[in-house]
Formats: C-alpha cells, sequence, structure tokens
C-alpha cells in the first residue's frame, strides 16, 4: 500500500480526507502512484497532471522522505520506505507570487 497526501484543493475536490492509501500495481514510480490516485478518484484527472502530456501542473510539486522528486523522472522508483507504505508520497501545492 502507497500513501499518499494531498493539498487541500486537491482533497475538496476528490472529497477525501489528508491521506489515502492506493495499491499500486508494478514498480512504486511516481507514474503507477498518479495512475492509481487517478483511476481511483477520477475527478483528479487533469488537476494533478496535464491530460495529453500527463506532464506535472506548474503549481504542484511531489515529495518522499523530505526530498523534493518533482522533476524526476516519472518512472525512477520511489524511495523503499515509500513502496512499503513506512513514509506518504507528498503532493504539495506550490506558493507563487510577488
Amino acid at each position: 500500500m502507497i500513501r499518499v497526501i494531498l493539498p487541500f484543493h486537491l482533497r475538496t475536490l476528490a472529497h477525501i480526507g489528508s491521506e489515502v492509501t492506493l495499491e499500486v500495481e508494478g514498480p512504486a514510480t511516481q507514474r503507477s502512484v498518479l495512475d492509481a490516485l487517478e483511476a481511483h478518484y477520477p475527478m483528479l484527472r487533469g488537476a494533478i497532471r496535464d491530460h495529453v502530456t500527463h506532464e506535472r501542473r506548474p503549481f504542484l510539486r511531489f515529495f518522499a522522505c523530505e526530498e523534493d522528486l518533482s522533476h524526476n523522472p516519472p518512472d525512477a522508483p520511489l524511495p523503499d520506505a515509500v513502496a512499503s507504505g513506512k513514509e506518504p508520497f507528498l503532493i504539495i501545492g506550490a506558493i507563487a507570487g510577488g
């Protein structure tokens, strides 16, 4: 089981609490986790990744084990602690402004 923590606006959109658990088939990667998340919560499709390119939306960041994984390849394995469910995969809303 993979634990995923979502930012408030995505929790509201999906009508869920702050953390969800997902079964992920195959290796735990950003792509496999996001595929499972969007399959289980279809209202999130397009909110985290672009519909066509599947690239991360600009104001979302991905973290795990206190490490920014936002620019890692989508098929790179997630840390073992995330794959085992010990640590969560975090999706964070970035803050911008001037």
